[in-house]
């Protein structure tokens, strides 16, 4: 007998539920134990149903769906999954209910396209199954990062690297990636070196993130669009839907974004950036694979460290999820292994080096 993840879906819509019952109670190693059409709903169930996860709505009547989850996390912390509409609103919602403690999100179904609806049902049927196992601390908020200091700190260092180097600094991450990159990106100082980011997820949804990211951070960060250069204080990260690879004309990098087939499931995929790097960087390149579902990008990580470049990876602690460090780690891609409080000052370090 399989240990099935019991599922409680909370959504205001009586068509949607109805719809990710139906389509998730298929998969073997689900149980949808209950529905719950608002967040009051919800949390009488989740005494009552105690699910392994949540499934939610981000747009809620009586209580939306961020305060819900803000009461959850503080209270019942639980794996959640957010299920978001494909709106600039819906973004913007999804990226601030990550920020307080979801794990994962979908693109809400289109109604009438059922090929899609399959799609997006089957993704969230994996995103249940992976998300089921683990432990959810309550949220406490990432502490204000003191920037200035750090930009200080820095400065001097990478001003000196910037003028003799070409580094390229490649970040890969997944579930959780969306407040650890924030954490990274808001301690590095404006003159960093270029940056390349894949973070999986959606199209439209990069956008925001970059958006969001921008507003918070010294250096610049933006959605990458196919021939943008690659600069000290620039983040670059790929947009959704598309790979994103690092190519190189005589002094000048820049980045390609297309839309070859998914590797390791993904597209953008971690591993696509990574080999790139690794050929066209080189010993200029530092990689880092951070938290994450899956193995996307491990290989790659490897193919950078043969070819010269340092590799880092976050450690298991400070992980949403340690599946893509750890792949990395097993198959001997890393350098260095460190907390996420430690990734930028060991990334600039390793410019040095």
């Amino acid at each position: 007998m399989v240990n099935k993840v019991k599922v409680l879906i909370v959504d205001d819509s009586a068509v949607v539920r109805k719809i990710l019952s139906m389509g998730l109670s298929k998969d073997r190693e689900i149980e949808v134990v209950g529905t719950a059409a608002d967040p009051f709903i919800a949390r009488d169930k989740i005494i009552s149903l105690k699910p392994d996860v949540i499934t939610l709505d981000v747009e809620m009547p009586r209580m939306d769906g961020i305060s819900f989850l803000q009461r959850l996390m503080a209270y019942y912390p639980l794996p959640v999954i957010m299920v978001s509409s494909l709106t600039q609103a819906g973004c913007e919602t999804t990226l601030k209910a990550l920020e307080v403690g979801a794990l994962d999100f979908v693109a809400k179904p289109s109604l009438d396209v059922s090929h899609t609806l399959n799609e997006i049902v089957a993704e969230l049927a994996e995103k249940i199954k992976e998300s089921a196992s683990i432990k959810v601390k309550k949220k406490e908020c990432f502490k204000n990062i003191d920037n200035k200091n750090t930009i200080i700190r820095h400065t001097q260092t990478s001003h000196a690297l910037i003028n003799s180097t070409h580094k390229i600094i490649a970040i890969g991450a997944s579930t959780g990636g969306t407040e650890a990159l924030k954490e990274v990106l808001m301690q590095m100082p404006p003159n960093a070196p270029g940056i390349l980011i894949v973070q999986h997820m959606p199209q439209l949804f990069t956008k925001s993130f970059a958006d969001r990211l921008n507003s918070l951070c010294s250096i610049e960060v933006k959605e990458a669009k196919n021939g943008d250069s690659i600069i000290p204080g620039l983040a670059l990260i790929a947009p959704g839907n598309y790979h994103m690879e690092l190519r190189r004309n005589g002094a000048r990098y820049f980045v390609t974004t297309h839309q070859e087939p998914p590797v390791r499931r993904h597209r953008p995929s971690v591993e696509v950036l990574f080999e790139s790097v690794a050929k066209y960087a080189g010993a200029n390149g530092v990689g880092v694979i951070m938290t994450g579902m899956g193995d996307d990008g491990a290989s790659g990580l490897l193919k950078m460290k043969e070819s010269g470049a340092k590799t880092i990876a976050q450690d298991e602690d400070s992980c949403v999820v340690f599946g893509m460090p750890k792949e990395a780690i097993k198959l001997g891609a890393t350098n260095t292994v460190v907390p996420l409080n430690k990734i930028t000052s060991t990334v600039l370090s390793s410019l040095s080096q």
